[in-house]
């Protein structure tokens, strides 16, 4: 039978539907990119905002229509159990056993009886999943964390993933290993709370150190990390570590003291610009970029303009904008003030526009140097990459996929740099 997988949300739900694809194919199923070849639907829903829950609901009517074997998993899911069980869904699950959809498939193939099942408390325990190689990427994500703790006033993650849990701290090395052997030579760490990880006795710290002793492994990044998580030790390790890229996506959330007491953020504007400072002095040429909530309630016009100062005044690379969504069963989503859709929409316009202007300014800062790329994409008229600070680069020629170049960087356009191959595939 044939299956054809929908993703929608973060970089955990990205390699946790890779896990499911390589499960599946396993097990004799075969992968369609092409929704009318399937015979299965797989969708991996999110519910980070109301907007991604109407969308997975919105893919899960379609899927419907469509008459094929469906499943719908993930955090929409768990998030609105009753609403999804009364759409007509072959195999409901949550956020826990995505890696026994290869079996419950089977079962429903040979009893036709629908699968609804969710956990009444979510435990810490890690759901052992694995990847061996990513078909669609260079880069390799590999899901070390899951759950939070923080419990940010706005957030409805800590209720649909769980507290915190870390994969085992040697099936992660061994993992790393088949993706760096099957041809990967940039590793993502990625999670819900990252830099939380903890197996073993073994933290984030440890963990990178002991990946980059890894022959062919090139690369290693960060997916992102909160910036009290940014510790001495991990801090050292980024110092010393060659294989670490320079870049670090570090969320701030707002650009106000006020703002962030609200939301129940654990640090002031203070110690984030102090972290940044430190990292910019221990990792040259360093690109920062974060996500920022407009629209909280009590933000003001006043504290809005805070938060943009604060970001000009940090020089981010990029701003992720998200206007606030308000969740029930938050705290946030009882607070009085709440700002009008209207001028949520409006103060996201404004701060994505002073992100298109800082992420121009530090683009246009790396014109005739000379980067290291990595080709993600190739065809036979051109070539785009990524430099270790995430800088997107276009070259106007063929180049092999997946090798490293030393590429001159020329002109800037569309949100890219143009560059020129002035040497031959990097030996590292």
């Amino acid at each position: 039978m044939k299956f054809y997988i929908v993703t929608l949300g973060c970089k955990v739900n990205t390699y946790e539907s890779e896990s499911i694809k390589e499960n599946l194919i396993k097990e004799n199923y075969i992968y369609t990119e092409k929704e009318n070849d399937a015979d299965i639907i797989i969708i991996n829903t999110c519910s980070v905002t109301n907007m991604a829950d109407n969308k997975s609901q919105k893919m899960v009517r379609h899927a419907k229509r469509l008459g094929k074997i469906l499943v719908v998993c993930g955090c929409s899911s768990e998030n609105n159990q009753e609403t999804y069980k009364q759409m007509g869904i072959d195999i409901l699950i949550g956020n826990k056993d995505k890696s026994k959809i290869s079996t419950m498939l089977k079962e429903y193939e040979t009893t036709k009886e629908v699968t609804i099942h969710f956990y009444e408390k979510q435990k810490p325990c890690f759901e052992n999943m694995q990847v061996e190689q990513f078909t669609s990427h260079t880069r390799a994500f590999i899901k070390i964390e899951d759950g939070c703790n923080n419990y940010c006033s706005y957030c409805i993650i800590p209720y649909v993933r769980g507290q915190v849990c870390s994969k085992d701290f040697d099936k992660t090395l061994e993992e790393v290993k088949k993706l760096v052997a099957n041809g990967h030579k940039e590793i993502v760490l990625t999670g819900i709370l990252t830099g939380s990880y903890l197996s073993n006795g073994h933290d984030l710290s440890d963990l990178i150190h002991e990946m980059s002793k890894i022959e062919g492994l090139e690369r290693i990044r960060i997916s992102s990390i909160e910036v009290t998580e940014l510790n001495e030790k991990l801090l050292k390790e980024i110092q010393g570590n060659k294989k670490i890229v320079n870049h670090f996506h570090i969320p701030l959330q707002a650009g106000s003291d006020e703002v962030l007491k609200r939301m129940n953020r654990k640090y002031d504007i203070d110690f984030y610009k102090q972290k940044i400072e430190e990292i910019r002095n221990i990792k040259e040429d360093v690109s920062i970029t974060t996500d920022v909530i407009v629209g909280h309630p009590y933000e003001t016009e006043e504290l809005f303009l805070e938060t943009i100062k604060t970001c000009k005044e940090i020089g981010f690379s990029k701003i992720h904008v998200f206007p606030y969504s308000k969740r029930d069963g938050t705290p946030s989503s009882r607070m009085p003030m709440q700002v009008e859709d209207i001028e949520k929409k409006n103060r996201s316009r404004i701060l994505n526009q002073v992100s298109q202007e800082l992420e121009e300014k530090f683009y246009k800062e790396h014109l005739n140097k000379v980067a290291e790329v990595l080709i993600e994409e190739a065809n036979n008229v051109e070539s785009v990459g990524f430099t270790t600070n995430y800088i997107k680069v276009k070259v106007q020629e063929k180049l092999n996929q997946n090798e490293m170049y030393k590429i001159k960087l020329i002109d800037y356009k569309d949100g890219q740099l143009i560059g020129e191959c002035v040497k031959e595939k990097v030996n590292i």
